[in-house]
């Protein structure tokens, strides 16, 4: 699945204008090779069907067997900490009920950890080619 994305946009609250780009990547419990296709693109489905009940922009996501990586912007007064576990937290839920086997063969979908990163040492664009072509590494 490949999002068309603009370039770096400006969002705006109330009281701020902000472009805050996180580039986001967290594994299976164990490393485990536990996505499979099905299970691949139903999490890109619950992330993007999220996004907009939880503030975040999706500009570009990618799966592959044992982890995940996410390019995403997020208003400034929202911890990144925090959005990520949502997303964990939903996508675990939901897949988990989905896809029963996950429940017998971890006792947890996601691991504690993650990698964060903003989008300020390289572009926006070179960011979303690296997590969009991971599947050719």
């Amino acid at each position: 699945m490949r999002l068309e994305v603009p370039d770096l946009i400006y969002q705006q609250t109330r009281s701020s204008t902000y472009a805050c780009e996180y580039h986001i990547i967290w594994c299976t419990k164990y490393r485990r090779t536990a996505l499979s296709t099905e299970i691949q693109a139903r999490f890109k489905e619950l992330v993007l069907e999220s996004q907009e009940k939880h503030g975040y922009i999706v500009r570009a996501v990618e799966t592959m067997t044992d982890h995940v990586h996410l390019l995403i912007s997020i208003p400034p007064t929202i911890a990144v900490g925090i959005m990520i576990g949502k997303i964990k937290g939903i996508t675990a839920k939901v897949l988990r009920d989905e896809f029963p086997h996950l429940k017998s063969r971890l006792p947890n979908l996601w691991t504690r950890s993650y990698f964060v990163a903003s989008t300020g040492g390289v572009t926006l664009e070179v960011l979303k080619q690296y997590v969009e072509n991971q599947k050719g590494v």
